[in-house]
């Protein structure tokens, strides 16, 4: 999630934590397009310079699932199943943001933030080519993604913060079979594959639960709907 415009922390500035899960749809495409969809969990630490500024760092782990991968081609080859699957894996975050309020209520504000997975993404498959048995296995590594964008945030009664934006969105990921499969287009040698839509908008809302502690909640449109929630607490 890319969070409202205006830093986590305090206005005078200084550190926030926070824990997050995020539900994310991203459409991929080579010869052909793909869904991935992934669930996240992570912790994120950042640091707010007064309330214009604020960089942050996530860590956390993945799971990793892209629909119709598998799906064959060729009415010669049959596969046991369509999509790939894989578990938990770990990423990180780097991510910074720039606000300017324009009065004591609305404000605006530009992020920018990259994400990279450090292990490979593995899965299985077996089936039929020409009436001949086969298993093969299907690697993907290097996935990463950067994006950026700007946001209006509306300050509401009892500092509830209303905000929402358009952002822009690169990712891929290579992919590499270890089996030559035919009628398999993802299965015909080692390849990249490359976000289908580049563009999108999201929105959110940050509602404060004292001492300290706040809940954002957000959703992301680019192809597929994405969304979110974290709770973060300022020191």
């Amino acid at each position: 999630m890319f969070g409202a415009p205006e830093p986590v922390s305090q206005s005078e500035g200084g550190l926030h934590t926070g824990i997050g899960y995020w539900f994310g749809q991203t459409k991929y495409e080579k010869s052909a397009s793909v869904l991935m969809r992934q669930n996240q969990i992570y912790s994120e630490a950042g640091y707010g310079f007064n309330r214009y500024t604020d960089i942050y760092a996530r860590v956390g782990i993945s799971d990793f699932e892209i629909s119709d991968i598998f799906c064959s081609r060729s009415a010669t080859t049959s596969t046991n199943h369509d999509d790939f699957k894989d578990r938990w894996n770990f990423f990180g975050t780097l991510g910074a943001k720039g606000f300017y309020p324009i009065n004591s209520i609305i404000g605006v504000g530009a992020f920018v933030q990259g994400t990279y997975y450090f292990g490979k993404f593995y899965d299985d498959v077996a089936g039929i080519e020409n009436v001949t048995p086969f298993t093969a296995e299907l690697k993907l590594k290097n996935l990463w993604d950067i994006s950026g964008g700007f946001g209006l945030q509306i300050t509401a009664p009892w500092g509830v913060k209303l905000y929402a934006g358009p952002y822009g969105y690169y990712s891929e990921v290579v992919f590499y079979p270890k089996t030559i499969v035919a009628g398999l287009p993802f299965m015909s040698g080692k390849g990249k594959l490359k976000s289908k839509t580049n563009w999108g908008g999201y929105g959110g809302f940050v509602i404060p639960l004292g001492k300290g502690f706040k809940v954002n909640v957000e959703g992301q449109y680019s192809d597929r709907f994405s969304a979110g929630a974290a709770v973060t607490y300022t020191y």
